[in-house]
Formats: C-alpha cells, sequence, structure tokens
C-alpha cells in the first residue's frame, strides 16, 4: 500500500500490528493500560466534532433534568 494514500489512522494500526508480531508481551501491557486508564479517548476520537457536543449536551440536559426532578 502507498504510504500517501494511507490515512493516519491505517498507519498507526499497522505499526501497531508489526509492534504486536515483534513483541507478544505489548498487547498484554496495551490491556493493563487500557484497563487502568479507560478507553474514553478511543469514544472521544471516534465520534467526531458533532457526535461529542450531542454527548455532552445530553449529559447536561440529563443533569438539569435529574436536579428538577430530586
Amino acid at each position: 500500500m502507498d504510504s500517501q494514500t494511507e490515512t493516519p489512522e491505517k498507519k498507526r494500526e499497522r505499526l501497531r500490528q508489526e509492534e504486536l508480531k515483534n513483541n507478544p508481551f505489548g498487547a498484554f501491557n496495551d490491556g493493563v493500560n487500557r484497563a487502568e486508564y479507560g478507553n474514553l479517548a478511543d469514544l472521544v476520537g471516534g465520534l467526531g466534532w458533532k457526535g461529542t457536543g450531542t454527548l455532552i449536551l445530553i449529559l447536561i440536559i440529563g443533569y438539569v433534568i435529574y436536579k428538577l426532578l430530586f
């Protein structure tokens, strides 16, 4: 695959897969780090700005409704 037509996401994934082939314990370390720090960056990074804004808006509206009812 030509590196100029490769998206940054695909390039990161390809490099990660190559590293996992060379270092099998890298997958274990990735799992430990994900369990420790969570996957919030993956969630927000995958949504884009519209999805992130919608998520924040839903959280704010939910908080306001909660405060009004309780």
